[in-house]
């Protein structure tokens, strides 16, 4: 594959890593792939937007005592708004029939949101002691599955550890025999090349020069 990088660091045993310009080099490797891998400005923006309605429902239960007596009449007082026929229509009936309905919708309005503020009221908390519950079961498992990640993490370590340390050894053995025979090799080559003097000499030997 093109730019395929072949990983052969055995960090477990490898030296040399305090050696001057060892350290600087692997930072100018960082930085190459800090430029060629650039991130995001926001790397939260492919998720949605967060949903503040639980907190909320949170302010609305801490002041559950002071909600419960005062908010739904004060809503009612606030958002009913009750009008009379114009003055241009007062002896119209059908005017006054309008009105008549129209109050009537708000008046039906205001209960059924008093009947959700009721009925949220009664329910509120329970539902929100299974959703804070919820979330530690959540909290539970996410931990758990940490806990199985970080245990699944060491024992790859280990494992990575182990292989590298018997690998190590048996580069160091096979180090010193690859040494070992570059100098027998060297000894050799020396012993030839001394065998092909002497016979040179034995061949043609020189008078002596008196």
């Amino acid at each position: 594959m093109a730019g395929e990088v072949v990983v052969d660091a055995l960090p477990y045993i490898d030296q040399g890593y305090d050696e001057p310009g060892v350290r600087e080099a692997a930072f100018a490797m960082v930085e190459e792939e800090c430029r060629r891998y650039r991130p995001t400005k926001n790397y939260l923006e492919h998720l949605p937007p967060l949903n503040v309605s639980s907190f909320k429902l949170l302010l609305c239960i801490m002041n559950l005592s002071d909600f419960r007596i005062v908010y739904p009449w004060k809503l009612f007082n606030e958002t009913l708004r009750i009008t009379s026929a114009p003055e241009w229509k007062l002896n119209e009936v059908g005017a006054w029939t309008e009105c008549v309905d129209n109050s009537q919708a708000q008046l039906e309005h205001q209960a059924v949101r008093i009947l959700n503020l009721q009925l949220m009221l009664e329910y509120c908390c329970p539902a929100w002691q299974r959703y804070l519950q919820t979330l530690a079961d959540l909290e539970k498992i996410a931990s758990k599955k940490l806990a199985e990640l970080r245990q699944q993490l060491q024992e790859v370590n280990w494992q990575r550890k182990s292989l590298q340390t018997k690998g190590g050894e048996q580069l160091r053995a096979l180090e010193a025999k690859w040494v070992s025979l570059v100098s027998q090799n060297y000894e050799n080559q020396q012993a030839v090349v001394w065998l092909r003097n002497i016979t040179q000499v034995k061949q043609n030997p020189q008078p002596l020069q008196l």
